[in-house]
């Protein structure tokens, strides 16, 4: 049986398809920055616990303050992104995901699972003594799930190929482990998630954290410290994922096409200026290098998955009907939404520096 027969008809759009792959590719690496934070200060906070010390130990609990928020915040910037891919590749996505449902499914009660025991680890945090370091391992671990759940509908979405196991498991089982690309993929944006989770844990320390010097050297120290080593385990685990593609799509970023080559050495090049000014602890410097690095990575990502859709689906083929009202709500809403987040992110912080200086 032929893959392209298994793939249904793309719906209509209406604006051309450009429209939505630039927002997809915008609001994408704001989902990343808030799940890396996420993952990051969750690992940070966990291996705080294994420390001796005070400082450590209220590091610990600053950052199970922050973490409903950075659940709630990556949860949320995650809906635009999964919407757009939902316009561009809804019919493939939604294929995928009736292969594996039973997993899908499961996403929604594992994250309010996750999301409660966040809230129970920060107002608990004292009561709890030394459970508070299981809870949140338990945290850590649902969330872990849910990104290897992700992982297994995109990898399968682009391959159309193996959606014939549906006529042999059609429970809504199916995971795409025999994938070789899958393994490497996870584990590519997980170490990078983690990497650029220290980051945002070391500015978080070194600028909310002030008023408690111990608190926040510890937290920038250990921030960096993370961020650094798992950079260069990053470079290897890319090295991975870059050799475990087809060999059509490897080549295309060593040289047979200008634009991916150009985003390989472009990223390359920014991952070791930020080894550079991780290793010095420069905070700040390495923010600036991370934030386009994490856009580079994100238009990769998007190089692979056109590549691997290439035999089966061109988005720029799908017949358009031009109904600019919908496109134009949701930005309106989108503008206000953010307006409303950043509003509320500036009364926090005036909020807790008013506390820190005790008004």
């Amino acid at each position: 049986m032929s893959p392209a027969s298994l793939i249904p008809v793309a719906d209509t759009l209406t604006a051309p398809n450009s429209w939505f792959q630039f927002f997809l590719m915008l609001t994408f690496p704001l989902h990343l920055f808030a799940m890396n934070a996420m993952l990051g200060a969750g690992l940070v906070a966990f291996i705080s616990h294994l420390y001796p010390g005070r400082a450590y130990h209220e590091l610990s609990h600053q950052l199970a303050k922050a973490l409903p928020f950075l659940v709630a915040f990556t949860i949320n910037l995650g809906v635009a992104p999964l919407l757009f891919v939902n316009v561009i590749y809804g019919h493939l996505l939604y294929s995928s995901t009736v292969l594996m449902g039973l997993y899908w499914l499961a996403v929604i009660p594992i994250l309010i699972v996750a999301y409660y025991l966040t809230y129970i680890y920060d107002f608990s945090f004292r009561k709890l003594g030394n459970l508070a370091m299981f809870v949140l391992l338990a945290v850590l671990a649902l969330l872990l799930t849910v990104g290897f759940i992700f992982s297994n509908n995109m990898s399968m979405m682009i391959a159309p190929a193996s959606w014939s196991r549906w006529f042999t498991t059609p429970g809504g089982t199916l995971l795409n482990l025999a994938d070789p690309t899958l393994m490497p993929r996870y584990l590519h944006m997980i170490t990078g998630s983690l990497a650029v989770g220290g980051l945002f844990t070391a500015l978080y320390s070194a600028t909310l954290l002030k008023s408690t010097p111990e608190v926040s050297k510890a937290g920038r120290k250990l921030g960096m410290q993370l961020f650094t080593w798992l950079t260069l385990l990053q470079l290897g685990v890319g090295t991975w994922f870059l050799l475990s593609l087809p060999k059509a799509t490897m080549l295309r970023f060593m040289g047979g096409g200008p634009i991916a080559t150009a985003l390989l050495v472009i990223g390359v090049l920014l991952a070791v200026a930020t080894l550079l000014t991780g290793f010095k602890q420069l905070v700040l410097p390495t923010v600036w290098l991370t934030l386009p690095l994490v856009y580079v990575m994100s238009f990769m990502r998007d190089v692979v998955r056109g590549n691997f859709l290439a035999p089966y689906f061109n988005p720029t083929t799908v017949p358009v009907q031009i109904q600019w009202s919908p496109l134009i709500f949701f930005l309106v809403t989108l503008a206000l939404g953010i307006g409303l987040v950043a509003w509320m992110l500036i009364r926090l912080i005036n909020t807790k520096k008013a506390c820190q200086n005790g008004l």
